[in-house]
């Protein structure tokens, strides 16, 4: 039986993407040290990222932009991502098992796991994958707007983020649907007229 996990990154964040992995993995070639990604170190996670996509039977990404997340909520849009990546994989799963409490709208069998990015490997990898990836593009996103420090920080509520969002006002990548972007337009709008 080929099962898919599926896990997320990027849920938290004020700016930036969601992204999605979905990821088969051959039952008689174990990864080890598969776990939460947030529970390894970037150098783990960098590793266990190449050997994720030399070893899977299929992987695939899917993220949904900022535009999206403020447009539909960002519960929806991670759920949006979860279902572009499973339908990105080159191998039809026999089921999918995602990470959390809400199933994307897929058409294969699905099961929503509580902590399943702890306990059940194939969505581990499925995190490992999608967060890398997050953090690259976060990386590379620093190089555009350099100001916001989001090499550091990935777009995350860290107080330096929010310091530097009230300072200078919030960039485009920033979703205006989160309570501190939202807030920091608003001040941003009242200096501006006044």
């Amino acid at each position: 039986m080929l099962i898919a996990g599926v896990d997320e990154a990027g849920r938290g964040p004020l700016a930036g993407p969601v992204i999605a992995a979905a990821v088969i993995l051959n039952t008689e070639t174990l990864i080890p040290g598969l776990t939460d990604s947030k529970q390894l170190s970037e150098q783990k996670r960098e590793k266990l990222f190449s050997e994720i996509c030399e070893k899977a039977v299929a992987f695939a990404l899917g993220r949904a932009e900022v535009e999206e997340i403020d447009r539909v909520n960002i519960l929806q849009a991670s759920l949006l991502a979860m279902k572009r990546a499973v339908a990105a994989l080159s191998v039809f799963p026999d089921k999918v098992l995602v990470d959390g409490n809400c199933c994307p709208d897929i058409p294969y069998p699905v099961e929503a796991i509580i902590q399943g990015d702890r306990l059940i490997a194939a969505i581990s990898a499925a995190s490992i994958l999608a967060k890398v990836t997050r953090d690259r593009e976060m990386k590379q996103l620093d190089k555009l707007y350099p100001e916001y420090g989001f090499a550091q920080h990935k777009g995350y509520p860290t107080e330096a983020h929010r310091a530097i969002l009230i300072k200078i006002g919030p960039s485009q990548i920033h979703r205006s649907s989160f309570g501190p972007v939202k807030a920091a337009w608003a001040l941003f709008s009242a200096e501006s007229i006044g």
